[in-house]
């Protein structure tokens, strides 16, 4: 059976030089839609503590809810599991200004693809992340970055 709930630790890196660290709580969505012998649909809410880092006096701090939706492929009984996911979630910033970015907001959406494979209680993935508030405030000057991510969740 897929996690219950999780902690997630993930870190990468944007354009210019920007590390993104992230840590995460998970919670799955308990349902699987679309199910097939060995492939469904499923997914979990995350929660995370964003940090971004540029310069000791040039950094963000945020919080950001996704809800993201998975496609797994084997069933319950496979200790491997691979997957693609997807989602867009909301995000608060403490400051919207990194390097010579304004982000024009304290306000941005999180969008995200990526894959990755559970193994075991572990799951490792590779996600595509881009932060932008999509144009409700100008300027707009979106952050994209490619983030490795970790996550376990405990034995039930």
């Amino acid at each position: 059976e897929h996690k219950e709930w999780g902690i997630s630790l993930s870190c990468g890196q944007g354009k210019e030089n920007i590390g993104i660290y992230r840590l995460g709580f998970q919670k799955d969505y308990g349902v699987k839609w679309f199910k097939r012998e060995n492939s469904y649909l499923s997914g979990f809410f995350e929660l995370s503590y964003n940090y971004w880092h540029y310069t000791k006096s040039d950094d963000i701090h945020g919080i950001a809810l996704s809800p993201v939706f998975a496609y797994y492929f084997g069933n319950k009984a496979s200790f491997f599991r691979p997957y693609i996911a997807g989602g867009i979630g909301a995000t608060f910033i403490d400051r919207y200004r990194i390097r010579d970015r304004n982000l024009g907001s304290n306000f941005q959406f999180e969008d995200r693809i990526g894959i990755g494979a559970v193994i075991g209680r572990f799951d490792i993935n590779c996600s595509y992340f881009h932060y932008s508030n999509a144009g409700l405030k100008f300027p707009v000057s979106p952050i994209s970055a490619a983030i490795q991510g970790y996550s376990i969740s405990p034995p039930v």
